[in-house]
């Protein structure tokens, strides 16, 4: 079952996004949450974008969040404990399996992978989120 959902990017749009996602893990809703936090901080409030929840072929999990600037790219920080923000990414990079950014001429999407329910722990070969290139599974 895919969830697809059209929104603009305003704090309001968090809490109501995770409300709809409630049927899927807590993982599922906050990533969803932080992928469209990132989109309300870096882009600002307002900015358009889609939210999508769906199946891989391989079981997982995909949330997705499709915004209309393909140079504002998600970099992955490592906050200390003194910082206000920046956790964001790491958390996600932290819950997900894999998670990377597909530009296009007018848009991005930056998704993330989360195992399903009850399966094992799969190894990537070059880590979780590079921020770089989708990473494929073998």
């Amino acid at each position: 079952m895919t969830f697809e959902l059209d929104l603009l990017a305003v704090p309001k749009a968090v809490p109501e996004v995770r409300r709809l996602l409630r049927h899927h893990s807590c993982e599922v809703r906050l990533c969803a949450s932080e992928l469209l936090t990132n989109v309300i901080d870096h882009l600002g409030e307002g900015t358009p974008v889609t939210v999508r929840v769906l199946v891989t072929d391989h079981g997982h999990t995909r949330v997705e969040v499709t915004d209309p600037d393909p140079r504002a790219l998600p970099v992955l920080l490592r906050a200390t404990t003194t910082d206000e923000s920046g956790r964001g990414l790491a958390l996600l990079d932290a819950m997900a399996q894999r998670w990377g950014v597909e530009q296009g001429v007018d848009r991005k999407t930056v998704w993330c992978e989360l195992e399903a329910p009850g399966q094992g722990t799969a190894t990537l070969p070059h880590g979780r989120g590079s921020g770089g290139p989708p990473q494929r599974w073998p």
